[in-house]
């Protein structure tokens, strides 16, 4: 039995493979990035849940993470298209299909790195909240 949570985080990466970029979930950044860009979803922490006690349920803010990474030297171009289309992806349907309450993403704050002897990357960090209610933390 897959929990809510699983659930929902496995609603949201199939939500970013459908974008052109490649899309992982908790993998290591490998070491090429795709010339569409990369999308890494970390599955992030659920925090303190608000609770009710009749029925007991248990309604979380959780913080997932997105890894978004460019190479390249229209890498402003492509970080710009890959933010915008998950943005799209996501306000097209904020609940994951009527799994999770609510779906909002925060913006990004990228970074330029530099790679010796390579283009540059440009990256950030994407938190997306993830709002849902479960009647066990556990499952």
């Amino acid at each position: 039995m897959t929990t809510p949570r699983e659930t929902i985080l496995t609603a949201l990466h199939a939500r970013l493979s459908v974008l052109p970029a490649t899309a992982l979930r908790g993998e290591v950044l490998p070491e090429r990035v795709p010339s569409d860009g990369l999308l890494i979803l970390r599955d992030g922490e659920p925090g303190e849940p608000e609770v009710t006690l009749s029925p007991l349920t248990y309604h979380y803010q959780h913080r997932a993470e997105i890894e978004a990474v460019v190479q390249g030297t229209d890498r402003d171009a492509v970080f710009d298209t890959l933010t915008a289309s998950f943005g799209a992806a996501i306000a097209a349907d904020r609940t994951l299909g009527g799994i999770c309450d609510w779906v909002e993403a925060e913006a990004p704050r990228p970074v330029d790195l530099p790679v010796e002897g390579a283009a540059s990357l440009k990256a950030a960090i994407i938190p997306v909240v993830l709002h849902y209610s479960t009647a066990d933390p556990l499952g």
